[in-house]
């Protein structure tokens, strides 16, 4: 599918120069047509390559439950790598120009450079083209700082994937493989495992493509800050795919009319955000319903205007989180956990059905299984939560001043991985 990356980038670099063109001439309604016809444009990929045989079978379903046979058939469509990504750049690109915030770059080189840019191709970060084309354009020498922060996140991003994510694999697809047939409480503990195996996939993934960047002399957008430390809803959002929630605030809700207007178009500007949210991960009602959980889970916060924005340090830096911090916490982990139950299911009725054995008279026997995921769970969360305030814990190497202690950290580290790597199994959000 590389013509069709190859030819979105030749259109979007000549819309974007359209674009300032008309703009500096004064031609608005010219410059407005051709920045629709690029957010259009890109909708259109994503419907055509993600959506298309969705829609086609849910139209289908729909007719026949109606008792009307239609001859509506599926096409045998290459879902292309990274297609959810590129193509949220391209459109931030051009609106971006629109709006006279930056103007558009004239060497194709860096253009595409921008688009293909290879760390952060597959899955992100959604990286604003003001802030990372102009390092495209700047001369690079190489920085020895850099270049050690690049390659300590490589290694954490590695270890989240490598050793917690991976070694947590086989429980997780053991557990819904045989739903049906475990306890509550197993599949409560299976359930939790996937939160955190989203998490340390995804966020090592995000770790490792910012630290590759970083070796090679550019600072990328940052996608994740702790987020199971939030304590309410709109903290998890800030600290959670970080580049897809600020792209969908500034370039969905704020065009909506944001919050300046009557409480119940902001109910409907959330709902269209996180439905679209949902709809954007893959082309399955689980992750609409995902996405609509979301958002009622965040109406209430709207309704209030209750959108407490907390410092990044948790409980002030202390080692034990206060009492209402650690209640808050729990609680908004535990939400987030039902709704990657919905995100995890290959279809409502699984997904349903999983949610009630949760809850099932075998709710608090303990599970007899997946006692080795509550280490690589238990790990994690201490690592994170002891070095909260840094970008990642292993930026805590700063503060070592022997250079002994710090090779002999990250030699263990790297054996570690070595040893302890799970499954091998490919990057969840691969396949968004």
């Amino acid at each position: 599918m590389l013509p069709l990356l190859a030819g979105t980038t030749v259109v979007y670099y000549f819309l974007g120069i359209g674009i300032s063109h008309f703009k500096f001439k004064a031609s608005h309604q010219k410059s407005m047509a051709l920045s629709v016809l690029g957010v259009l444009l890109g909708v259109g990929v994503l419907i055509y390559f993600k959506y298309m045989n969705f829609f086609i079978t849910s139209f289908s379903e729909m007719f026949e439950s109606l008792g009307l046979q239609t001859n509506l058939q599926t096409f045998n469509i290459i879902l292309p790598l990274g297609i959810s990504f590129f193509t949220f750049r391209l459109i931030g690109y051009v609106i971006e120009i629109h709006r006279g915030t930056m103007e558009p770059t004239r060497n194709f080189v860096t253009f595409a450079a921008y688009v293909a840019f290879f760390p952060c191709l597959l899955s992100g970060p959604i990286d604003r083209p003001g802030k990372f084309i102009p390092q495209l354009d700047e001369k690079r020498s190489f920085n020895y700082s850099l270049m050690v922060d690049g390659l300590r996140q490589i290694l954490w991003g590695m270890f989240k994937k490598m050793v917690v994510a991976d070694n947590l694999t086989k429980f997780i697809g053991n557990s819904w493989t045989n739903h049906s047939d475990l306890s509550g409480s197993t599949l409560l503990l299976a359930a939790i495992a996937y939160s955190i195996q989203i998490y340390a996939d995804f966020s090592g993934y995000s770790d490792m493509a910012i630290g590759v960047a970083k070796t090679l002399g550019f600072e990328v957008a940052k996608n994740f800050r702790y987020p199971y430390f939030s304590r309410n809803i709109a903290e998890f959002w800030r600290k959670w795919h970080m580049s897809l929630t600020s792209w969908l605030t500034d370039y969905m809700y704020i065009p909506l009319g944001g919050n300046r207007c009557s409480k119940k178009r902001q109910f409907f500007n959330t709902m269209v955000v996180f439905t679209v949210c949902g709809l954007w991960h893959g082309a399955n009602w689980t992750f609409v319903l995902w996405g609509v959980y979301n958002g009622l889970l965040f109406l209430p916060m709207v309704a209030k205007m209750n959108k407490k924005k907390y410092s990044n340090a948790v409980s002030d830096g202390k080692m034990i989180p206060y009492l209402n911090d650690l209640i808050r916490m729990s609680g908004v982990f535990l939400l987030a956990t039902l709704g990657w139950v919905l995100f995890r299911a290959e279809n409502l009725a699984v997904g349903f059905e999983y949610m009630s054995g949760i809850f099932s008279r075998s709710l608090f026997t303990i599970p007899s299984e997946g006692r080795t995921s509550l280490v690589y769970i238990g790990l994690l969360l201490l690592i994170e939560w002891f070095f909260r305030d840094r970008e990642y814990p292993l930026q805590v190497m700063d503060r070592i001043k022997s250079p002994f202690v710090r090779w002999t950290i990250y030699y263990v580290l790297i054996v570690v991985i070595a040893l302890f790597a799970g499954q091998q199994s490919s990057f969840i959000y691969s396949q968004f």
